[in-house]
């Protein structure tokens, strides 16, 4: 479903023809690095299921697309500008591809803002950062093995350097008077999010 959804998006530009099976191979070859637990094309899979279900409410679905495919592209936990990095990235892809300047805008402040997915004046914004942040809000077990993918991506660091950052990140989303900013993810996944995030904090304080 991955790559023919992306197959079909770039085939809208001047450029698909010449560009498609190597972009398709770039987002193949960075989404399959080993070091990926998480951020890996399940990732991508399970965020476009939750984009599908409220596609009807996306202004630019293109645009949104786009910025599946390339918010993760550059994921490196030892850096702190990934966010920026994909963005530049999905920019230049883009440009070449024929994309009108507005929907690269669209998809590069998408990808930005997936660095503190914090409210957006921008709906589709609000939508992509929620469904980014949908596996939060799954099921006990589900959010257990993410938890635990995402320990071992950041397996550079000691646990006591890990643990500080990771409960910084926590306590930040618990902080949030609302975690998910739509109606739509918000009445679904936030009860279970904030459980979810409880729990895990638990489990880090020993």
């Amino acid at each position: 479903m991955l790559q023919e959804t992306f197959i079909r998006l770039l085939g809208h530009y001047p450029g698909h023809q010449a560009l498609a099976g190597a972009y398709w191979e770039e987002i193949m070859t960075q989404y399959t690095a080993p070091q990926r637990h998480y951020h890996n094309l399940h990732h991508l899979r399970q965020l476009l299921e939750q984009l599908l279900q409220i596609r009807t409410a996306v202004r630019d679905w293109n645009a949104m697309l786009f910025t599946l495919y390339y918010h993760d592209i550059v994921y490196d936990p030892r850096q702190q500008d990934n966010e920026a990095q994909s963005a530049l990235i999905a920019s230049e892809r883009l440009e070449r591809l024929g994309v009108p300047a507005a929907v690269i805008q669209r998809c590069t402040g998408q990808i930005a803002a997936t660095a503190t997915h914090t409210l957006s004046a921008d709906s589709d914004t609000n939508y992509f950062t929620d469904a980014d942040l949908s596996i939060l809000g799954q099921g006990r077990e589900v959010y257990e093995q993410y938890y635990r993918a995402v320990r071992l991506e950041y397996d550079c660091y000691p646990d006591d350097i890990y643990i500080l950052g990771r409960k910084k990140v926590l306590e930040h989303f618990l902080s949030m008077s609302r975690i998910f900013k739509t109606g739509y993810f918000h009445s679904r996944l936030e009860v279970q999010a904030r459980d979810n995030i409880a729990g895990e904090l638990e489990y880090l304080q020993g």
